[in-house]
């Protein structure tokens, strides 16, 4: 089953301070907005609405691996 990546989803225990730094932390909400458009777009290649490349299928997901990374760590510090 495709599904979308969603970051309440997989980081639950910071749903709430995702929510306050979208809307007070410019930095984050860019973070955010970057990841959603980007799992987004990997989800439109998955469901065969927007098909590609393997490669570039790849790659999308490595990024956003990257993204997800960043906002992680991001939330721990922060």
């Amino acid at each position: 089953m495709i599904t979308k990546h969603q970051l309440a989803v997989d980081f639950p225990e910071f749903e709430k301070k995702m929510h306050i730094l979208k809307v007070e932390d410019n930095h984050f909400k860019k973070m955010f907005d970057d990841y959603d458009a980007l799992d987004h777009q990997i989800y439109k290649i998955e469901t065969d609405v927007e098909p590609t490349s393997d490669d570039v299928l790849n790659n999308l997901r490595i990024e956003r691996v990257h993204i997800k990374d960043e906002i992680y760590k991001y939330l721990e510090q922060n």
